[in-house]
């Protein structure tokens, strides 16, 4: 690494080996990255980009740094002007605390920008929280990071955010294991505590710290079978339970902890061989097969769930929107006759309960729950009879259940799907329509509306433009017939905002299936 530059776009620089390097502001670090891994060729150099979380501070003058995660050597600096160029940099919260982007690259406070009377709190809810597991019925120990931390230092990652911690269960059959956690799950509401459920073998536990604000502490569960170990997480290794039990113990900031028997064989197991050399940029890479186990014995109907998936879906219909789009009022007058309606992704219900004044069977699905019971609730208030459920596209078996339930509905049925074509990858896509063929096949239609052009409102709603002619690829490849495509404006689509005189932008498609 020979030289560095600076600008709008992100860091410039010359590579000569890969290796993780800390990103320094003004001598704090705000993030960390591999100097090849995470770059991209430009010319004879290779760039960085900004990571998305940065941008609102990445306006005035600073001093950027490059340097060694291990002994804080810095290796290259240069003085930069970003924006506008005037004023410093600072990235801080509203109370001056600095900020720094976490390993999934979330702006957070870390752990290293605290003093230490600031992580007794945290250290008084691990306790808490162990002795409540304890009482529950299994055997605890710090995991991940924490674990980590402990053995390495001690303490706490400077460049972590959050305490894990983790068992492994006695049963060996994975059906077994979830029935012990719902078992945990439950003996743990009784104790007090909320808790809520990542996955059929994934916790967050809810303590209270002094002050009364809330600590979530991941709880991972596992389970040895034929002599591997699956640690929800990332972890499936050759393990003996000897290297598990009985528990030893280790120091992290003047407490001593549970851990496991043979520390050092777990962290090899979740970090690699080279677990004992810090990289505040380590990116785990877990084998297909592993992700495929976990995920079919343990994630069930959770694939695919994330912030951004939420924040996309509740975007289009959070943002205050409470009369029903020109698309559902379109649909309703394609099919007067229809028996039942399903609206998928549909968000606060603000479409589906228009529908269900219309009578009829209505049904709303979606995955983000706070939606769901946002949309019953005004359902309701309104004496509306709409069903609302949970459904995930990411999922099959989601898929295969809920359409199953909903092809016994009166018919005829209509599936209608209203910026969701755009709002989900291939696999959501594919699903999607396996859900419509299933549920309207010789009984009604699907009706599908989503961006074919990047626009400011599909920006804002986090949509990704998709060209009509792919879907109409997938639907054939599902067995099904595009019996109508129209091109449209979003001023013609009724779009808040809409520009008139546009090109168009978006697409409505009719879609059938007949055996």
């Amino acid at each position: 690494m020979t030289d560095l530059a600076v600008d709008d776009r992100g860091l410039l620089l010359t590579v000569g080996a890969d290796v993780p390097v800390n990103v320094l502001f003004d001598d704090q670090r705000v993030f960390s990255f591999w100097l090849e891994r995470d770059t991209q060729p430009e010319g004879e150099r290779r760039r960085y980009p900004w990571p998305p979380a940065l941008h609102s501070f990445l306006d005035g003058a600073v001093d950027v740094a490059l340097a060694d995660p291990v002994d804080g050597a810095v290796w290259l600096s240069t003085a930069a002007r970003l924006g506008s160029g005037v004023g410093p940099v600072r990235v801080q919260d509203g109370h001056g605390n600095p900020l720094a982007l976490d390993k999934s690259l979330r702006l957070t406070r870390l752990f290293g920008d605290r003093d230490p009377e600031q992580m007794v709190p945290l250290l008084d809810t691990i306790e808490v929280v162990l002795s409540a597991l304890e009482a529950a019925g299994v055997e605890p120990f710090v995991a991940y990071g924490t674990l980590l931390g402990a053995v390495r230092d001690q303490d706490f990652i400077g460049h972590d955010s959050d305490a894990d911690l983790g068992y492994v269960s006695r049963f060996e059959h994975p059906a077994d294991v979830v029935r012990e956690s719902f078992a945990l799950q439950r003996r743990l509401r009784e104790m007090g505590f909320p808790v809520h459920r990542y996955s059929g073998l994934g916790l967050k536990v809810v303590a209270r710290e002094a002050d009364g604000s809330p600590r979530g502490l991941d709880v991972f569960g596992g389970f040895v079978h034929d002599d591997v170990l699956y640690l929800m997480g990332e972890v499936g290794h050759p393990f003996r339970r000897e290297w598990l039990y009985p528990r030893s113990t280790v120091v992290l900031a003047g407490r001593e902890l549970p851990a496991p028997a043979e520390p050092d064989h777990l962290l090899e197991a979740m970090y690699g061989p080279t677990w004992r050399t810090p990289d505040p940029a380590y990116k785990f890479t877990t084998p297909r097969s592993t992700q495929r186990r976990l995920s079919g014995w343990f994630r069930g109907m959770r694939v695919g769930i994330d912030e951004r998936w939420a924040r996309r879906r509740a975007g289009l219909d959070s943002a205050g929107r409470i009369t029903p789009s020109g698309f559902v009022r379109w649909v309703r007058e394609q099919e007067p006759e229809a028996a039942t309606f399903v609206d998928v992704g549909c968000g606060e219900g603000t479409d589906t309960n228009w529908l269900s004044r219309g009578g009829g069977r209505v049904v709303g699905l979606d995955f983000f729950g706070p939606d769901l019971r946002k949309g019953g609730g005004r359902a309701e208030r309104k004496g509306l009879s709409t069903e609302f459920a949970w459904a995930n596209l990411n999922e099959l078996r989601s898929v295969l259940a809920v359409g199953a339930w909903l092809a016994r509905e009166p018919g005829p049925r209509s599936v209608l799907a209203h910026h969701v074509v755009d709002a989900v990858d291939r696999t959501g896509l594919t699903n999607l329509l396996r859900l419509a063929r299933t549920v309207t096949r010789d009984s009604g239609r699907c009706y599908l509306q989503f961006q074919t052009v990047a626009t400011p409102y599909s920006r804002d709603a986090g949509l990704d433009p998709v060209p009509a002619e792919r879907v109409a690829e997938a639907v054939r490849a599902r067995g099904g017939r595009v019996e109508q495509c129209l091109d449209l404006t979003e001023e013609q689509a009724g779009v808040p905002g809409a520009v008139a005189g546009t090109d168009p932008t978006l697409c409505r498609m009719v879609v059938s299936w007949s055996r």
